[in-house]
């Protein structure tokens, strides 16, 4: 493979592959407009750019660096996000050419050397999406999006969808210039042959250029030192390496948008050492790495992440579907303080109806800090437990008991009583930010809809698009139907609980500013909109005494709940 050369000698006689053990395709598409366009999108909209241009000088694609395992075999270590875009544009732009003419001898010939020649792939990626993309982007045999496991799969499907609509309404001189900029476009590689070289030269470009998630270069780090201190063992130990990453690159495919990777290491640090207050991953590892022999260390806490992912990825996903507290502390989100006590509850394998009580305890400490907004340290003041919950005493109820007796405390116990219920009743005064007012009236609305219904549980999910209406309009001069906006309504009243509803996008966008009795016929379908139309039927004014009431009704399931 030649130092500085094209897209297509590239590809060209070569089988290119993204190794199990690298991250996935992680590049999304921005299917409708935003302020920010996303990474296939400014991949298109740079080579548009490009062909509307005079320019001779070729495209550049950037740098590429290689494992080689062969003359024509190669495995991507860096540059992998690009050229597995490059490969769908390419067939994208193929399958659309070819509806509008049969190709030229020259045009099937870069299929044969960029996409596919007979039952030749060019190029793959992961195993566990491989088959997607030959099936749906190279061979376009599969034309549903059934059965679809990983988000890196979903993305492959939508960025090759928005290339084939992009390119739909495109002619022929459009599509040829776009082939021509594609395949002849310049990049520059660095085959290497030595694993080690590669791992050390995937750490030095990224920490000097855009840097990657602190997972994939603790992985880089982790098979760096494997190499140079792993001695006879060095084989088996990166075998080992390369297929626990496999795994938990399969699992961040599947829960990556309920938590981050990076956030994963840093859980999975604080339960390896056993402390809530551990706060920089990559510095501590970077610590252990660089004293005496850091192979033991390698294994042991590359099982245990392992371990986090293949638990978080039950917990996000079959058990969140199935439990309603797990539902509920997932719903909640930016849930960091909990995630640790969930690693170790699935380590443990405790009972799950222990775990169901633990996820709904922990939510309730988590929702109180958010709504009080203290600056006080909460981790600090459940370590101690955090620390006792251990293989040998695996008791959620002493952390349980802990968050119990923390809403009760009384003020004088200054460092404890910050999350205690007198400072909960003070925090559901005023105005709430408005997830978390959503999130609680999502709560309320079960408390409301379980009454005498055994089990009951709407999930959080089933509401389309959750938005908080505000029952009295934010505006200056709503129409007919609410009290006089003086300035005790507008600062006392309009941003409160008791004002706030729960609403899907839709219906909260048809009533909008709408007069209160016309908005109060629409509320049907939650038991909290058939509350409002039973508290305020014999009037047509939402006044102050009607929110007074609400609020202090919402107000006493908080406190009684939360």
């Amino acid at each position: 493979m030649e130092t500085s050369t094209t897209i297509k000698k590239v590809l060209m006689g070569n089988k290119i592959f993204v190794p199990t053990y690298q991250r996935a395709y992680s590049w999304d598409t921005e299917t409708e407009s935003g302020e920010k366009l996303k990474q296939t999108n400014v991949f298109l909209s740079d080579l548009e750019d490009y062909i509307k241009s005079s320019t001779k000088t070729p495209y550049y694609f950037g740098h590429f660096l290689f494992q080689e395992i062969s003359d024509t075999e190669y495995g991507v270590i860096d540059g992998q996000q690009r050229l597995t875009t490059i490969v769908i544009f390419l067939s994208a732009l193929f399958k659309r050419l070819r509806s509008l003419r049969s190709l030229t001898e020259a045009e099937e010939d870069s299929i044969d050397y960029m996409i596919k020649k007979k039952s030749f792939y060019r190029f793959d990626t992961v195993d566990y999406d491989k088959q997607l993309f030959r099936d749906y982007v190279v061979d376009h045999t599969k034309i549903d999006k059934n059965g679809l496991e990983t988000e890196s799969a979903k993305r492959i499907v939508s960025a090759f969808d928005y290339f084939t609509l992009c390119l739909s309404d495109k002619n022929e001189e459009y599509l040829t210039k776009m082939l021509d900029a594609v395949q002849n476009s310049s990049c520059t590689t660095h085959p290497v042959t030595d694993e080690a070289e590669a791992i050390q030269m995937f750490i030095f470009q990224n920490n000097r250029g855009k840097k990657p998630s602190n997972l994939e270069i603790i992985k880089a780090e982790f098979m760096y030192n494997i190499h140079l201190y792993g001695g006879d063992d060095t084989p088996a130990l990166i075998e080992e390496i390369k297929e626990r990453f496999e795994k938990i690159y399969k699992s961040i495919s599947s829960i990556e948008y309920k938590i981050k990777e990076d956030d994963v290491l840093l859980f999975t640090l604080r339960v390896y050492f056993n402390s809530l207050s551990e706060a920089n991953a990559t510095d501590k590892i970077e610590g252990i790495l660089s004293k005496g022999d850091p192979i033991p260390f390698i294994k042991e806490f590359t099982r245990s992440l392992a371990v986090s992912f293949e638990h978080l990825t039950t917990f996000f996903s079959k058990d969140e579907r199935i439990y309603s507290e797990i539902h509920s502390l997932v719903t909640l989100g930016g849930i960091g303080l909990a995630v640790p006590f969930i690693i170790k509850a699935y380590t443990f394998n405790i009972d799950k109806e222990e775990l169901r009580h633990l996820c709904a305890s922990l939510e309730s400490i988590i929702l109180r800090h958010r709504l009080i907004k203290t600056k006080a340290d909460l981790a600090s003041r459940l370590n101690d437990v955090y620390q006792k919950f251990t293989q040998g005493s695996p008791d959620v109820y002493a952390i349980i008991g802990r968050i119990d007796w923390m809403k009760d405390v009384p003020n004088e116990s200054w460092w404890w009583s910050y999350w205690n219920n007198s400072e909960l009743n003070k925090s559901i005064q005023g105005k709430i930010s408005h997830s978390t007012a959503k999130h609680l009236l999502w709560k309320y609305e079960n408390h409301l809809g379980s009454q005498g219904k055994s089990g009951y549980t709407l999930r959080y999910d089933s509401i389309k698009k959750p938005h908080l209406e505000h029952i009295a309009p934010q505006t200056e001069n709503p129409a007919s139907g609410y009290n006089e906006y003086d300035e005790e309504f507008r600062k006392q009243f309009i941003d409160c609980i008791g004002n706030y509803l729960l609403l899907s996008e839709n219906h909260n966008c048809s009533i909008g500013n709408l007069p209160f009795n016309i908005k109060r016929d629409t509320y049907k379908h939650l038991a909290q909109q058939w509350e409002i139309q039973q508290m305020a039927d014999a009037t047509d004014i939402w006044s102050k005494d009607h929110i007074t009431k609400r609020k202090a009704k919402i107000s006493e399931f908080v406190l009684n709940n939360i």
